[in-house]
């Protein structure tokens, strides 16, 4: 079944007198449960559809399908709404709230969608158990190492349950072997039936990916299915 579908998506920004076709025309199909990997060039609008898809941003043409939903007809509440539920991102530089716990970090979604305090203890009882970060729930960002920030992002991203995770750069700011760790984490989850889309410059981390998608000037220039090695 489809998770995600774009027909005819433009995405256009203004600078100056000048019209930049940031997403040009694009078609593209995800289904639920799939890996994915988004690679290209800097401009080539990578980000530009990680924020669409992310509900970040509005398309100026087009229609983008979650599950089925017209999601561009939504008013900004109701997008804010799908997003809660329905994504979680992962950035390079974690977005953490610097006064907030790992564990008060981890809560935050849950916060802000008006879940319980109780179910909301439990739930980031098992997170922080299930990253092995039991021992960092009261530990502030800064007191974290980046590894175990990226973690804190991860358990935040995934503690809603959505159905899609979007991870921009996910291993940017960490060493190799931290990295793998964090991948491997975010591969455990699409294991799990989570679909993952990977924005990365990273070629070592693509090729893990079951499908690359290579954008060039806001084009899709490449899309091709493998069995990782």
């Amino acid at each position: 079944m489809a998770l995600i579908e774009l027909k005819g998506i433009e995405r256009v920004f203004q600078l100056g007198d000048a019209a930049v076709h940031a997403l040009a025309g694009l078609d593209l199909r995800i289904d639920n449960g799939e890996y994915v990997a988004v690679m290209g060039p800097s401009g080539s609008g990578k980000s530009t559809l990680l924020n669409l898809l992310g509900l970040l941003d509005r398309p100026n043409a087009g229609a983008y399908l979650l599950e089925g939903r017209d999601v561009t007809t939504l008013s900004p509440d109701e997008q804010a709404r799908v997003r809660s539920e329905r994504i979680g991102f992962v950035f390079q530089s974690f977005h953490l709230v610097p006064r907030l716990t790992a564990a008060e970090n981890i809560a935050l979604p849950m916060m802000l969608a008006g879940i319980p305090a109780r179910e909301r203890n439990t739930r980031v009882a098992k997170a922080l158990a299930g990253f092995g970060l039991e021992n960092r729930a009261d530990h502030r960002p800064d007191q974290l190492s980046g590894g175990q920030r990226q973690r804190v992002a991860i358990a935040r991203a995934t503690i809603m349950q959505p159905a899609l995770i979007l991870a921009d750069e996910p291993t940017g700011n960490l060493d190799r072997h931290t990295g793998e760790e964090v991948v491997s984490l975010l591969e455990a989850l699409n294991a799990s039936g989570v679909t993952l889309i990977v924005v990365t410059h990273d070629q070592a981390m693509g090729a893990r990916a079951r499908r690359q998608i290579i954008m060039e000037d806001g084009r899709i220039k490449h899309d091709g299915n493998h069995a990782p090695g």
